[in-house]
């Protein structure tokens, strides 16, 4: 095993700067034929590095070679099977369990001790040694890793486990002084023992030599002695001289002290004054009042430009000292508490002088404002607020004033500008109102009339108070109002149940003027409105110092009902409202103050459809266009959100006009023993088709009016083609030919983009029932035949009549006509009757 030992150090290990300390000869468990070493093996050079290398011989046999090799701080575990009974086999765990079985239980011991004796001495983890005897578990010498002997024979179990007495290198010249003494001896190298002889006799030679020359100089180191003794006295004569000067310097280190000391009170002192005539000089800038501030405050006037002027700066010098901001220590002086409470009550007082002054002033200008509604109650204007306005503004700053500093009397003057003017605008909005629907009811003279009566003795009023309900719809079928809407139009409507029979009142016969007048009159109504709102808004914001043009992401606060007394939740004095709460006040403040803008225009615009349901085509292009100007100013103002919920009504009220329609349609009913020509609902959606363009011409609503348009056809085509089944005297194909030729020629005259599928649809229906017509004809009598060609001539003269009368309503004293007559028509007709 030795001479192995000594071929494996020199040919495998000796080439990787390895060096073997243990082996074991084995054969893997089951294969006893296939024998090789375990070897356990550390590096030469550090960091040192400990494994265990597999190694066998070649397949020829002549030399050994290197299979396999493990990192022993990969092994896990050490079973050795059996700690009492000798047993060869053994395992090792790396990253797999490798069973061995050795040569002899000897070598299996011997290779176990040598891996846990390397687990001590180099593994921080360490290894689980299982079913091993613990003589052979002992514990290493602890020797440094240096006194590890470097012999290729050498094992641990061997003499490196013996400690190696520590040597001193020689130096550069020691080793020169060696070499030159081996030199002058010829035997130093061959006869050793000689040669440290000669050493010893030379070193006792110079040891007597040494002795001599220090008892030679015993004289010059007494000498030596006496000159230090004298040395000795010299330096205390120094050290008490030295005494001497420092207690005299300590004298005038005292001195300086003192003065140092004083001089340092002195500089302290000064500067203490320094510093405090800076805080005085503080506080009498920044917290001193002018007399003629504080004259104004007590007692200026409140009612005229310079005194307003003069409150407003002596407002801003003692907010100016309230908000002073204090250094430490200024609110502990008696004079800054006294100066301060001073001014708490410079405030409070000038603070209830505003609010009771200008509490009088909404109270003066509602009542010159009513003084002045008189001159507004015959034309259909609204009062101009704005002297109103202008004279409020100049209290603009100090109204700001007031917010920062008491902002409980800041809140109750906004309530008691809206409880006054929300009873002014309503008296002012109303009166407006009243005269609108009496312009859109009555004649001129009616109007003048009515409006020239008492407000308690008016008869129009009376008559039209169901219209100011908090539902705002209208209550009473019999009511004088209504009365009177269909006594005045009675003269030039007639009474029919045709389709566009809105309220009793025939759209064909409708005097175009009427609804002109509508028109302007419900365009006057919001025009009016839009600046009154606009105006009164702008000026809440200036005046009451909110903001209405900044927008804040997210949820607004929720703010408090505004009857209530708060107008927000909580907001101490001088706390100003954050910017979305502002804006939601100026809503909330409008809202109050106009509170019958909505019911109002409800009240009218159910009017104005009862009148004539097609003013609801007007209305709705009118509001359409007012809401989306408000909308492009602030979408979430008052004027807007007012506008439109009045649109959501007016909208309502138009698809309730085209269902009544096509309802209408529905319920026309043909006499059995008349003829059946165009029909009523056919000729009259020719009227609402041209109405309709007219009015929607470049509206913002125009999708409303193509679902309209879309309903309306398909509900034309159901009707015609019932009508036609049901009719008993007039053919089902002449029927359908005559009102299907009708449509499409309105259609193709209209051009509707939206219905141009029906347009085509109508066309091919003409055709289709023209040519079944002329195929049932042919085998009729020719009598027969002459009837109709007759009704057809009255037919077109009936429409060239009915075409002449609505030029001459709509363009009176024009001279516009027809580019043919009657007799042109009975001459064409004829002409075709001869040429046949």
């Amino acid at each position: 095993m030795t001479a192995i030992k000594h071929a494996l150090q020199r040919d495998i290990f000796t080439p990787n700067d390895e060096r073997l300390l243990s082996i074991v000869n084995v054969c893997k468990a089951g294969k006893k034929k296939k024998n090789c070493f375990l070897c356990a093996t550390v590096t030469t050079e550090r960091p040192v590095q400990v494994k265990v290398v597999k190694v066998k011989k070649s397949d020829k046999g002549d030399f050994y070679k290197r299979q396999i090799a493990w990192a022993l701080r990969d092994l896990a575990v050490v079973d050795a099977k059996d700690a009492i009974k000798e047993n060869p086999e053994f395992d090792l765990h790396f990253e797999k369990i490798y069973k061995w079985v050795a040569s002899s239980t000897a070598e299996k011991n011997a290779f176990i001790s040598c891996i846990w004796k390397l687990n001590q001495r180099y593994l921080r983890k360490k290894i689980d040694f299982v079913n091993v005897s613990s003589q052979l578990l002992e514990e290493l010498p602890k020797v440094t890793e240096e006194s590890v002997p470097s012999g290729e024979n050498q094992s641990v179990t061997g003499g490196d486990e013996e400690a190696v007495d520590e040597y001193q290198e020689l130096n550069a010249r020691e080793e020169q002084d060696i070499e030159i003494m081996m030199e002058g001896c010829e035997y130093a190298i061959s006869n050793a023992e000689a040669f440290a002889e000669k050493l010893s006799r030379e070193l006792q030679v110079l040891d007597g030599a040494n002795i001599q020359s220090i008892m030679a100089s015993e004289k010059q180191v007494n000498i030596l002695m006496k000159l230090l003794d004298e040395a000795l006295k010299e330096v205390d004569q120094i050290e008490l001289k030295l005494s001497s000067y420092e207690e005299m310097l300590q004298s005038v280190k005292e001195q300086m002290d003192q003065i140092s000391e004083s001089n340092h009170l002195i500089h302290l002192s000064n500067t203490n004054n320094v510093k405090l005539l800076s805080e005085i000089e503080f506080l009498v800038n920044h917290m001193d009042l002018a007399k003629g501030h504080i004259k104004a405050l007590q007692e200026g006037d409140l009612a005229s430009s310079r005194g307003i002027e003069a409150c407003t700066n002596a407002a801003d010098a003692l907010l100016q000292c309230m908000n002073v901001a204090l250094r430490p220590g200024h609110d502990m002086l008696l004079a800054v508490k006294q100066q301060q409470q001073r001014f708490s009550d410079l405030r409070e007082l000038f603070a209830r002088r505003l609010a009771s002054h200008l509490n009088n002033v909404f109270v003066q200008q509602g009542h010159d404002q009513s003084s002045t509604l008189a001159q507004h109650s015959v034309e259909l204007t609204l009062p101009n607020h704005h002297p109103f306005h202008r004279d409020l503004l100049r209290y603009a700053k100090l109204m700001e004033w007031l917010k920062s500093t008491d902002y409980g009397k800041y809140e109750g003057l906004t309530k008691n500008y809206m409880d006054y003017l929300s009873r002014l605008y309503e008296r002012e909005i109303k009166d407006f109102f009243e005269v609108a629907k009496i312009k859109m009811t009555g004649t001129t003279k009616e109007s003048k009339k009515f409006a020239t009566l008492p407000r308690k003795e008016s008869a129009v009023k009376q008559e039209t108070e169901s219209l100011h309900g908090s539902s705002g719809k209208l209550t009473g079928s019999t009511s004088s109002l209504n009365k009177l809407s269909v006594q005045s139009s009675g003269n030039r409507r007639s009474q029919s149940s045709s389709l566009l029979d809105m309220g009793n009142m025939s759209a064909s016969d409708l005097d175009v003027a009427d609804r002109t007048k509508f028109d302007k009159i419900f365009e006057q109504v919001l025009s009016e409105l839009e600046p009154l709102c606009l105006a009164e808004q702008d000026f809440i914001s200036k005046f009451f110092k909110l903001q209405q043009h900044q927008s804040i992401p997210g949820t607004m606060a929720e703010a408090e009902d505004l009857d209530g007394g708060t107008l927000s939740r909580q907001h101490n004095c001088g706390t100003p409202l954050p910017v979305s709460s502002e804006k939601d006040m100026i809503r909330q403040m409008m809202i109050k103050i106009f509170r019958c803008i909505e019911p109002e225009l409800n009240n009218l615009i159910a009017l104005g459809d009862k009148i004539d349901s097609f003013n609801s085509l007007y209305m709705l292009v009118k509001m359409s266009h007012h809401v989306w100007t408000a909308q492009n100013v602030d979408p979430a103002s008052f004027l807007s959100t007012t506008l439109g919920n009045v649109l959501v009504t007016v909208k309502r009220n138009f698809d309730k006009c085209i269902s009544n329609q096509i309802r209408q349609m529905e319920e026309v009913k043909i006499s059995k023993k008349s003829k059946v020509g165009i029909l009523p609902f056919v000729a009259e959606f020719e009227e609402f088709a041209g109405l309709a363009e007219s009015i929607f011409k470049n509206a913002e609503r125009r999708g409303d009016l193509d679902k309209a348009y879309t309903k309306l056809i398909r509900g034309v085509f159901v009707n015609v083609e019932k009508v036609a089944n049901e009719s008993q005297k007039t053919p089902r194909d002449v029927v359908m030919m005559e009102n299907f030729h009708h449509i499409f020629a309105t259609l193709s005259r209209l051009k509707i983009s939206c219905l141009e599928a029906e347009k085509k649809d109508a066309k091919q229906k003409y055709t289709d029932h023209l040519q079944s017509y002329v195929i049932y004809s042919l085998g009729q009598p020719l009598e027969k035949l002459n009837v109709v060609w007759h009704s057809m001539q009255d037919e077109f003269i009936r429409q060239y009549k009915h075409f002449e009368g609505l030029i001459a309503r709509c363009y009176p004293g024009s001279g516009v006509t027809m580019e043919f007559t009657i007799q042109d028509i009975l001459d064409y007709c004829s002409s075709i009757a001869q040429s046949h």
